[in-house]
C-alpha cells in the first residue's frame, strides 16, 4: 500500500505543475500517467510573460533551455496588421517536449513520486488501484485533459461546454524573422508563428476543417510561404483537438480539476499553460488550508477574462466579416489592441477590460 496526501492523475504540464506546487507546501504527492515522458501536444508553444513568471514561482528557470524570447504579439490578415509589445517583459517560445522535461526534472527534485506507464482505477473516495497496487490519498487531482475520466468520476462532466477545433503543428529549421508571436488570419484557418530557438520556428494551424493540413493551409498566407520556402522540417506534423470548454464546477468533495480537465482554452489564445500554472499555485494554497472552496473561487476569477478574449478570437475565426472589421478597428486604434494584449499577457489588471469595454468594442467593430 502507498499513502499520499495528494494523488495527481495526469502527467502533462498541468499535472506536474500541480504536483510541484503541492509538494512545496510539504504535502506528500504521487503523480500517475499511463504515458511516458517526454509528453508532447500540438500547440503554438509560446509562453506569455505571466506563464514565465508562474514557472519561476515553481522553481523552473528557462535560461538554460533552448528557447526564443519574443516581445509581443502581432495580428494580421491580407488587409490589416497590428502589433502590441509587452512593456518591460517578454514571452518565451519553447518546444513542448523541452518544457515537459524541465517540469519532470523539477518534480523529481522536489520529491514528487512519479509513476509512468500506469493505469488508475478508483476504488472509493480515498483509494485507487494502480497496476495492482493500492494507493490511499486525501485529495485527488484530475489533470487528465479535455476528456477527463476524473471529471466524469466526480460527476462534473455533464456541465462541460465545448467548442471544438483542430490543431496541427510542425517545426522548421530557419532563423526567426520576427521577435513577435504572429497570428495570421484567413477565412477558414489561422496560423501562429512562434520562434522556438535561434534557428527554429514553430507553425501551428488552427481550423474547424479536420481535412485541412499545414501543407495546404500555408498556401492561404503568401508571407509565410515566402518565409519558409526551402526550410527543412525539424519535426513531423502532428495534430490534436483543441477547444474552448469549462467545467461548471472544478471541485467536488476531495476532488479538484486542473488544466484542460477544468478549463480548456482554444489554442488560438495561447493561454492554456498560463492558466494551468496559475491554477496550480491556487490549488496548492487551498490544499494547504484544507479548503478547496478557495480554489474554486480563484479558478472562476482567473479564467473569466481569458474566456472573454478567446470568445472574441473564435468569433473572428468563424466569421470573415467580424475578423476583417475587428482587425481594421485594431489597426486604427492600436492603443486598444495593446491594452487588450497587456491584459491577455497578465501585464495589466483584468478589471481594465470590463463587459462594458467588450460591448464598446462590438459597437466599434460594427462601425469599422
Amino acid at each position: 500500500m502507498v499513502h499520499s496526501d495528494v494523488l495527481v492523475v495526469g502527467g502533462g504540464p498541468a499535472g506536474l505543475a500541480a504536483a510541484i506546487a503541492a509538494r512545496s507546501k510539504g504535502l506528500r504527492v504521487t503523480l500517475i500517467d499511463s504515458r511516458r515522458p517526454p509528453l508532447d501536444k500540438p500547440c503554438g508553444e509560446g509562453l506569455l510573460p505571466e506563464a514565465v513568471e508562474a514557472l519561476r514561482a515553481l522553481g523552473i528557470d528557462l535560461d538554460g533551455a533552448q528557447k526564443f524570447r519574443f516581445r509581443g504579439i502581432r495580428f494580421s490578415d491580407a488587409a490589416s496588421s497590428v502589433y502590441a509589445e509587452f512593456a518591460g517583459a517578454s514571452g518565451h517560445g519553447v518546444r513542448r517536449t523541452v518544457l515537459h522535461r524541465l517540469l519532470v526534472d523539477r518534480a523529481e527534485a522536489a520529491g514528487v513520486n512519479l509513476i509512468w506507464g500506469a493505469h488508475v482505477k478508483a476504488k472509493d473516495s480515498v483509494s485507487a488501484d494502480v497496476n495492482g497496487r493500492r494507493f490511499f490519498f486525501r485529495w485527488l487531482i484530475g489533470a487528465d485533459g479535455l476528456n477527463s475520466a476524473i471529471r466524469r468520476r466526480a460527476g462534473l462532466d455533464a456541465f462541460v461546454r465545448k467548442r471544438g477545433r483542430f490543431a496541427f503543428r510542425q517545426h522548421y529549421a530557419i532563423a526567426p524573422w520576427t521577435d513577435f508571436v504572429e497570428v495570421h488570419w484567413s477565412d477558414d484557418c489561422q496560423i501562429i508563428v512562434t520562434p522556438t530557438g535561434p534557428a527554429e520556428v514553430c507553425l501551428a494551424l488552427f481550423t474547424r476543417n479536420h481535412r485541412l493540413r499545414l501543407a495546404e493551409g500555408i498556401g492561404r498566407f503568401p508571407e509565410i510561404v515566402r518565409r519558409v520556402e526551402g526550410a527543412r522540417p525539424t519535426s513531423s506534423e502532428s495534430g490534436a483537438r483543441t477547444a474552448l470548454a469549462r467545467a461548471r464546477f472544478v471541485v467536488r468533495g476531495n476532488i479538484a480539476l486542473v488544466g484542460d480537465a477544468a478549463c480548456s482554452i482554444d489554442g488560438i489564445a495561447g493561454q492554456g499553460l498560463n492558466l494551468a500554472f496559475q491554477a496550480s499555485q491556487h490549488l496548492a494554497d487551498a490544499l494547504a488550508r484544507e479548503d478547496l472552496r478557495a480554489y474554486a473561487a480563484a479558478h472562476r476569477e482567473m479564467t473569466r477574462t481569458p474566456m472573454r478574449i478567446t470568445r472574441l478570437m473564435l468569433l473572428m475565426a468563424q466569421h470573415t466579416w467580424i475578423r476583417k472589421k475587428t482587425l481594421r478597428m485594431f489597426a486604427a486604434r492600436p492603443g486598444f489592441f495593446s491594452n487588450m494584449m497587456s491584459i491577455h499577457a497578465g501585464l495589466a489588471e483584468a478589471d481594465a477590460l470590463s463587459v462594458r469595454d467588450l460591448f464598446g468594442l462590438s459597437w466599434r467593430v460594427l462601425r469599422a
